[in-house]
């Protein structure tokens, strides 16, 4: 992973890896970004957060670009670096219920199954470490999506069981590089 020119250190905008190309979100990427994150099978484990219109998608772009402002670090338009093609978007931001780095993905169905999501969370979870190495990096995923719980094991996540995530409220399982107190996700759920 190589930060691009003109990236300031603990600040990579973009970034290139063996077959992505990564860089900030931008409302220039709106129509990309809207085509996947309305795609209901982008949503298989979590419907609700399907974006029904671009008026949600452009909010979220926003909220993506000022967390790259706040906290030096948010979301990346994943491209194919062979051609430009967006397959996905993730990074890493601030979590404000526990301060924790959050590892966050979402691939276009179409370009599933390939690695990408694990070329694009072990960019991010460098990003994380070099930019902030003692703020701990965590995934939340739900108990039945296996493939993300296997991107997890591969970045070499620990599986701390199942949490109440601060955001969302759902039980989900806690994946992080690092032990961490129960904090603001309370302890295990009795009989986990």
């Amino acid at each position: 992973m190589t930060p691009a020119a003109g990236a300031r250190p603990g600040e990579p905008r973009s970034v290139r890896t063996d077959r992505l190309e990564l860089r900030a979100v931008c409302t220039g990427d709106l129509g990309a970004l809207f085509r996947i994150n309305s795609d209901p099978r982008a949503w298989e484990h979590f419907p609700e957060g399907r974006h029904r219109d671009e008026g949600t998608t452009r909010a979220w772009i926003e909220r993506a670009v000022s967390r790259w402002e706040s906290d030096g670090l948010s979301y990346w338009t994943a491209r194919l670096a062979a051609d430009g093609t967006v397959v996905g978007v993730g990074g890493v931001q601030l979590q404000a219920a526990t301060g924790f780095w959050n590892l966050y993905y979402r691939l276009d169905p179409a370009h599933r199954g390939r690695g990408y999501a694990t070329e694009l969370a072990r960019a991010a979870a460098t990003a994380a470490r070099r930019h902030t190495p003692d703020v701990p990096l965590v995934a939340w995923i739900h108990p039945h999506n296996a493939g993300s719980r296997s991107v997890a094991l591969r970045l070499g996540l620990v599986d701390r069981g199942l949490r109440r995530d601060p955001t969302l409220g759902a039980l989900m399982h806690l994946y992080t590089d690092r032990p961490v107190p129960p904090g603001p996700s309370g302890p295990p759920p009795a009989g986990s």
